[in-house]
């Protein structure tokens, strides 16, 4: 019995864990049970992407915000944003997103809004992982 307990609770802990992967496009994911995160890198460009996405529709506003709490609070807006087909994602693309590593690393809370909706993310364990895509390189081709 306990055996079957530690191994749901991993279950529980892995699907909720921020996650870093390394590739050709570095990757940094976070679930909740209401909506997930990522991050996008990819270094021979450079271009960052930030992605928010749930299973229910998102308003369609402007801007899109992100808020972090906690010692390094900020705020952070733009209008440069995008959704996709059916509006359960929305996706912003920059050359830097200093402000945004910074706000996952170094906070307690993030917080995605767009209109009335607001959507948040724990950053518990989201210093390690945002620390590694942050040293993202480029790798050599084959």
């Amino acid at each position: 019995m306990r055996l079957i307990l530690l191994f749901a609770l991993s279950l529980t802990s892995q699907a909720q864990a921020w996650t870093f992967t390394p590739g050709l496009i570095c990757r940094l994911s976070h679930e909740t049970p209401s909506a997930r995160i990522e991050l996008t890198y990819e270094p021979s460009i450079p271009l960052y992407s930030i992605t928010i996405s749930r299973d229910v529709p998102l308003p369609k506003a402007t801007p899109f915000t992100m808020r972090f709490i906690g010692p390094a609070a900020r705020v952070i807006a733009t209008d440069r944003h995008r959704f996709n087909v059916d509006n359960t994602a929305v996706t912003a693309q920059d050359a830097g997103f200093g402000n945004v590593l910074d706000g996952l690393q170094f906070n307690d809370m993030a917080e995605a809004v767009l209109g009335g909706t607001t959507l948040s993310f724990a950053l518990d364990g989201a210093a390690q992982p945002t620390a590694a895509f942050r040293a993202c390189a480029p790798s050599a081709g084959v």
